[in-house]
């Protein structure tokens, strides 16, 4: 069966740490891994796509999913984690120089090759995945609120239509298609909330739009797939809901 028209990022995949930077963090190996969006490997990394490109380091060591100049507290190498704890040993936190540095080693190759993914003249979507547990942590925008199954995110409001000034990344049309197709599969789909799409889909929805295509921010409810304390996958159902994503996906993307 020919590939989906798709390309892959999971920005958020990997919780590895290059010797070097795991000398200067304050977080142990399993606090790492807590910022790992787990079960996004599992589910988006068996699609049928042109390409998937996993992170090859933990955002901890270079955020994907941030601007490369952004060197603030919660920029592309962060200070804190989402549980607000410091991510770098006292006096050990890298210097602008040294966060420049990790983003030319980590951050800009993985970003060339996306690049080179999207060139190919076939690929028309860029879906961006991720994870989120199942109810808004105190740091969260919807802090106690129940979360959806899947979070479909175009960067625009709650039905997928653009958000003020913001330009959307994804026809608000093409949006509610993938997501009642979702729907068709048993997911409890919702759009933007909480998330409406990170630096990735910003950076290269423009170029996509204007030859037809759209990028998708897709975030999947841990609860589907975790177990529990998200301390693990279950792969029976990490298998169901790779399965009902990627019939959904055909039904919307495949030819025909």
């Amino acid at each position: 069966m020919a590939p989906l028209p798709l390309v892959i990022t999971l920005p958020h995949c990997s919780a590895v740490v290059p010797p070097e930077t795991a000398a200067n963090l304050a977080l142990s190996p399993v606090e790492v891994e807590q910022s790992v969006d787990l079960g996004s490997a599992e589910v988006f990394g068996s699609l049928e796509a042109l390409a998937v490109l996993p992170a090859r380091v933990s955002r901890l060591v270079a955020d994907l999913n941030r601007r490369p100049d952004d060197f603030g507290p919660k920029g592309v190498v962060a200070h804190t984690d989402y549980a607000g704890r410091a991510v770098f040993a006292p006096g050990r936190r890298p210097d602008r120089a040294a966060k420049a540095a990790l983003v030319e080693r980590w951050w800009r190759p993985w970003h060339q090759e996306l690049a080179r993914a999207l060139a190919m003249p076939e690929a028309m979507v860029l879906l961006d995945g991720h994870s989120l547990d199942g109810v808004g942590p105190a740091q969260a925008p919807d802090p106690g609120a129940r979360r959806a199954e899947v979070v479909l995110g175009n960067r625009g409001g709650a039905g997928g239509e653009p958000a003020g000034q913001r330009p959307v990344t994804c026809p608000p049309e093409l949006l509610r298609r993938l997501g009642r197709a979702l729907e068709e599969q048993g997911l409890g789909v919702a759009y933007n909330r909480p998330y409406s799409g990170g630096y990735i889909i910003r950076r290269y929805g423009p170029r996509l739009l204007e030859r037809g295509g759209a990028a998708i921010q897709v975030e999947l409810n841990k609860n589907f797939f975790a177990g529990p304390g998200y301390s693990r996958v279950r792969p029976a159902r990490a298998r169901e809901l790779s399965l009902r994503l990627g019939r959904a996906l055909r039904r919307v993307f495949g030819p025909g």
